[in-house]
């Protein structure tokens, strides 16, 4: 059974489960990330917060370059650039 998720459930469900992880902006950029990718595979996914969790994170963009030493790497990473500064990137 499958229900269609929107952004205020998205958030409202991110922020009961695991409401330290990320920022309300985080989450909505998330949401839309998600949102993209999901037409990109042309199938649904699957509303998992803690694999979302360990899978993407929310950091500061100057801490994010500083853990990387060849810039371009440190950006294939990055899937949303935040208005606050902060980036939306994969965690591997």
């Amino acid at each position: 059974m499958y229900i269609e998720v929107t952004k205020s459930i998205f958030v409202d469900y991110f922020k009961s489960v695991r409401p330290d992880n990320f920022s309300y902006e985080g989450l909505l950029a998330l949401f839309d990330y998600l949102i993209d990718r999901e037409g990109d595979a042309d199938c649904g996914l699957e509303l998992d917060v803690v694999e979302l969790c360990s899978e993407y994170i929310e950091v500061d963009s100057t801490e994010h370059y500083d853990n990387y030493d060849d810039k371009r790497q440190a950006e294939e990473l990055i899937c949303k650039v935040l208005n606050n500064g902060n980036l939306i990137v994969r965690n591997w």
